[in-house]
């Protein structure tokens, strides 16, 4: 909900947004950005789920011209899932921030995985967020909390923010021992991240010895997206995994996707691994 109340918050109906054809915004948040704030999108052809400058600047509607929507804001998804957790280089996000703030519109981050990213970078974290004008973070995933996303933006932005998730519905009572949970996963979680992508890169490495995986996405952070050869069909794939207790999800045409997190553990890492050796 973070990302729609984000979008709402920065448009008008009939504007534009910018953001990848693989975007989470876009693919997985059920038409939202229509539905939501009657906005058309450009879909862009990235790198692995990210944008450049130049996607951004080639991009941008004519303002004069009646027959295009205005555009109005770029949203970028760091990391990028549909990439396999693909992490923008942060000089990358500072240019698009300054073609954004040349252009006069904002920049939102979906950033559900954005510490995956920052532990990674070592990207100062004040700096980075400096760059966008709201910012999505989700609190469960690889930071462990039951439940929860927060949008981070200007006072003035989450004093409208708020009256977009009352009208959406979001309001929430007695939601203080989710808080409690999200502090606690801010204080103590984040670090630790690195210790999943450790694991991810591990279990790239097992699914490429096997026989029928064609192609591993390089591995960045805590997703692993493998590529199976037409002669394994994926549904068959996650099926013989699933009865030896392992589960993947299909992730499109021949891939299937996998995801560490806090509650994956070594001795989960070796279960995975006699899995995998016996479909091979």
């Amino acid at each position: 909900m973070t990302n729609q109340i984000a979008i709402r918050l920065h448009t008008v109906p009939g504007q534009e947004v910018i953001t990848h054809k693989e975007s989470h915004v876009y693919k997985y948040e059920g038409g939202g950005i229509m539905v939501n704030s009657l906005c058309s999108v450009k879909l862009v052809d990235g790198n692995r789920g990210r944008l450049n400058p130049d996607d951004v600047l080639l991009n941008i509607n004519n303002p004069d011209d009646i027959h295009l929507p205005v555009t109005r804001l770029v949203s970028i998804e760091d990391t990028a899932n549909r990439g396999g957790g693909a992490i923008y280089d942060p000089q990358v996000i500072e240019a698009i921030s300054n073609v954004c703030k040349e252009k006069g519109f904002p920049l939102h981050l979906d950033g559900a995985r954005v510490f995956n990213a920052l532990v990674e970078t070592g990207c100062d974290r004040k700096k980075y967020g400096s760059w966008f004008d709201t910012i999505s973070i989700c609190l469960s995933k690889g930071l462990g909390t039951p439940v929860g996303s927060v949008l981070i933006g200007t006072k003035q932005h989450i004093h409208s923010a708020r009256r977009i998730r009352k009208v959406l519905g979001g309001g929430m009572r007695q939601a203080g021992v989710l808080a409690a949970a999200g502090s606690y996963a801010l204080k103590h979680n984040i670090d630790r991240l690195l210790d999943d992508h450790k694991r991810a890169r591990i279990i790239g490495e097992m699914l490429r010895k096997n026989r029928f995986v064609e192609e591993i996405f390089p591995v960045e952070t805590n997703i692993v997206v493998a590529r199976l050869h037409n002669s394994m069909p994926v549904e068959r794939f996650v099926s013989l995994l699933r009865e030896k207790n392992v589960l993947c999800v299909p992730f499109g045409a021949g891939l299937v996707r996998m995801v560490t997190h806090l509650d994956f553990h070594e001795d989960q890492l070796n279960q995975l691994e006699n899995a995998i050796q016996q479909i091979a």
